[in-house]
């Protein structure tokens, strides 16, 4: 969403649009999605970090992955490239982790299933612990896919 990209690169939402007003060229069909009144309201209604969008008059703006990588085009700053490069390695990630869940998928070889898996939740622990401080802790996570589930546990020392 356009504020949730504003807040990556830490700017106004209305900088973030008027990006992409002032480059209409380069963000053809696909690019980006206009949310409509009635998806708004479904928004607001069942995701409670939309809230702030219930009395605005604005509808927000979607960006997809080759949206994000236009805006990147863009955006001049160092922290707008810090921040694309953050992105790119994160589309990236998740993209490797769809090909390896889709091999696993295809896959009856229990070692070849065992690497894979692994492979996934070294993934998963790479985009979901990127910063997290080292604590005398033990954090447990799980991810539920359609066909498949994460469990991780990581215990964490003072270094």
């Amino acid at each position: 969403m356009d504020s949730d990209v504003a807040e990556l690169y830490e700017v106004e939402t209305k900088r973030i649009n008027e990006a992409v007003k002032n480059n209409p060229d380069k963000f053809p069909e696909g690019y980006l999605l206009e949310v409509n009144q009635n998806e708004k309201i479904e928004l607001v209604e069942n995701f409670d970090r939309f809230n702030k969008l219930k009395h605005s008059t604005v509808f927000p703006t979607a960006f997809t992955e080759k949206g994000m990588y236009m805006l990147a085009t863009i955006l001049k700053s160092p922290k707008a490239t810090q921040t694309t490069i953050d992105i790119v390695e994160t589309f990236a990630k998740f993209r490797e982790l769809s090909r390896a869940v889709s091999q696993l998928s295809k896959t009856e070889n229990e070692l070849t299933q065992k690497s894979l898996m692994q492979k996934s939740g070294e993934i998963i622990a790479d985009l979901l612990e990127n910063d997290l401080e080292i604590t005398d802790a033990e954090t447990t996570w799980e991810i539920n896919l359609a066909m498949m589930k994460f469990k991780r546990t990581v215990r964490q020392k003072k270094k």
